[in-house]
């Protein structure tokens, strides 16, 4: 959530700071505002409600002149949306200034000593109190007061501050929220996120927890919060940012979708040899590890949590391990039973999530060994874990998870594989057979992707509805979940999945004439069953769009609409029926003229609890 952009060298800082804003839309965001040192006595700041473009419009009349300056997109925590509540937050005479992601816990204790001394607020926000505290601890040096500050505040944080005395410096600061420094040739970055630079270099500092860092447009310092130097290796990032433009594409959400077959078999390719090994030995899942294990935790947030979900289902069948799958920000606070044979399990896309990050902390202090599941190269998950397994999905910059979701179900697929091997459930031949049927994956999700204009037909006789509900049995109910939660995000329709057999429990009484239903019926043994649940919806008055496998035509008897996967084994319809699931998400938030990308309230890494 929120996006930080800094910029310090010899050319206009207001065109790489909103260059950099734009490349970070996708983080979520409510509003966005610029500071730079024009040569004036004070900062020229303009924010401005509403999205980016509202900045721009407002920079066009009035351009800001100077050569360093940060700029931030908001989304709100602490008072409504408004200018006055947008970043950057200054001091009464606007000669300091401060943007910031995260959240200051003791803000109101410091805000209250603050109006004592006579400090006047226009924000309702916990940043502004850092702008106050700032200017009653700066004496002339920002670094020295900023070492000051970060004793006194309490929370997560990522800081760029700015004082207009001190033209050729911005200082920055992180703690819990994700900051990264771009270093150029004569000049040098601060922002959240590596999209943000990209366009400008390859080349990053990972700022780490409780870490202060000083960019001058020739050099960059990384120190302590007592200032004591630390020297970092540089970061080269591999992907460029065409890998994170549209090429072609309406919509990331689109393009992310379709980029599926060929991600799934990169992350394959990433734990898997020529002749069908499988690698998790540098996670540190060896035999020998997983013969001394008790339990397994997937933890996780989200449509992470989804394929955390379908993870519990495949593991749990191929090793009779027992499994529980936990929602991070719930895991941490109910005093969960771990110990040192507990195997922690944490995914995150961006592996930023703070409710994840935190959790995973509370499972190492009793002990557990903690394997990531990531998609983003040196995150501050990836830097915790005591292990980490890469997913290889590429840049994600559609809020809504797609790609993400399908890799992290590939390398929970191909563990649960490895682990049933190991533990001798399964001879190697079986696992040989298994590994190449998730091969064969791609060639299932390539064959959904074709249904793209049946879908959207099907999207435009739904999409005025206010309620959808998606209903399956097993494997099916899972995938139910993620498709509910896929058209919520952008569709803004209700969306709720029910396991089938709890409808005459309760949920039976939200059927009524009109109402889409989804149904996900490719589990072989649950057929019938689940047929019977469509029945049950239908003589109800609901318009029921089913999913199943190729050959059970006896669906088209009680639905509206069918759509067919290939005959895939059980263990595996999940990744085309999620295909499908995403592809009509996308035609109905597109249909009713939705930000895809950007769905409202949203934000791609969430970084605050």
């Amino acid at each position: 959530m929120c996006g930080i952009v800094g910029y310090i060298g010899s050319q206009n800082a207001q065109d790489f700071v909103i260059d950099g804003l734009e490349k970070l839309e996708y983080r979520g965001y409510d509003s966005a505002g610029i500071a730079v040192n024009t040569g004036k006595s004070e900062f020229n700041i303009v924010k401005k409600v509403g999205r980016l473009k509202n900045l721009e419009n407002a920079l066009k009349e009035n351009p800001l002149e100077g050569n360093i300056g940060i700029g931030h997109t908001r989304w709100a925590t602490h008072g409504k949306p408004s200018d006055e509540n947008s970043h950057p937050h200054f001091n009464k005479d606007k000669t300091l200034v401060v943007v910031h992601n995260g959240i200051i816990e003791n803000y109101l204790e410091l805000k209250k000593d603050l109006v004592a001394k006579g400090y006047e607020f226009k924000s309702e926000t916990d940043t502004e109190v850092v702008a106050h505290l700032l200017d009653s601890l700066y004496e002339g040096d920002l670094l020295e007061a900023v070492k000051k500050l970060l004793k006194i505040i309490k929370g997560a944080y990522a800081l760029g501050m700015m004082s207009i005395s001190e033209p050729d410096r911005i200082i920055a600061a992180r703690k819990e929220s994700p900051l990264i420094v771009g270093l150029g040739k004569g000049e040098n970055f601060i922002a959240s996120d590596i999209p943000a630079i990209l366009k400008y270099t390859r080349d990053v500092y990972l700022i780490e927890n409780n870490e202060i860092v000083e960019i001058k447009k020739d050099s960059v310092k990384i120190m302590d919060v007592d200032g004591n130097e630390i020297k970092r290796d540089v970061t080269h990032v591999e992907w460029d940012l065409e890998a994170a433009s549209k090429g072609g594409y309406e919509y990331f959400m689109e393009k992310e979708i379709h980029e599926q077959p060929e991600v799934l078999v990169k992350t394959l390719n990433s734990r898997v040899d020529e002749n069908y090994n499988i690698n998790f030995d540098d996670a540190g899942l060896t035999k020998e590890y997983l013969s001394g294990i008790n339990d397994i935790y997937i933890v996780a947030c989200g449509t992470a949590y989804h394929a955390g979900l379908a993870g519990k289902h495949i593991i749990e069948k191929k090793t009779r391990i027992r499994v529980d799958v936990e929602i991070a920000s719930e895991f941490r606070y109910r005093n969960p039973v771990i110990d040192e044979k507990t195997l922690v399990i944490v995914l995150s896309q961006s592996g930023e999530t703070l409710d994840t990050l935190e959790a995973m902390k509370e499972a190492k202090k009793h002990g557990a060994r903690i394997v990531a599941i990531t998609n983003v190269v040196g995150s501050s998950i990836a830097r915790e874990a005591d292990h980490v397994v890469y997913t290889w999905a590429g840049p994600e910059i559609a809020v809504a998870s797609t790609k993400a979701y399908t890799t992290q179900m590939v390398i929970l697929n191909l563990m649960a594989i490895d682990f049933a091997y190991k533990f001798g459930k399964i001879t190697k031949d079986e696992a040989v057979e298994d590994i190449k049927k998730l091969y064969d994956v791609e060639q299932s999700i390539q064959k959904m992707l074709e249904y793209d204009e049946k879908i959207k037909n099907a999207a435009d006789k739904i999409k005025d509805s206010e309620s959808m509900f998606y209903l399956g049995r097993g494997l099916d109910y899972v995938i139910a979940v993620e498709g509910a939660l896929k058209s919520k995000e952008v569709s803004y329709i209700h969306s709720e999945a029910f396991a089938s057999g709890e409808l005459k429990h309760g949920t039976i009484a939200l059927i009524t004439d009109g109402v889409p239903v989804v149904v996900n019926v490719t589990q072989s043994g649950l057929f019938e069953k689940s047929v019977s649940n469509i029945k049950e919806v239908t003589s109800r008055g609901a318009y029921v769009i089913a999913i199943a496998k190729e050959g059970n035509t006896v669906v088209e008897e009680v639905a509206d609409e069918v759509f067919y996967i290939p005959d895939v084994e059980d263990d595996y319809a999940g990744f085309p029926t999620i295909v499908i699931h995403q592809l009509l998400a996308y035609y109905l938030s597109k249909l009713k003229g939705n930000d895809v990308d950007k769905p409202r309230n949203l934000a791609k890494s969430v970084t605050v609890e």
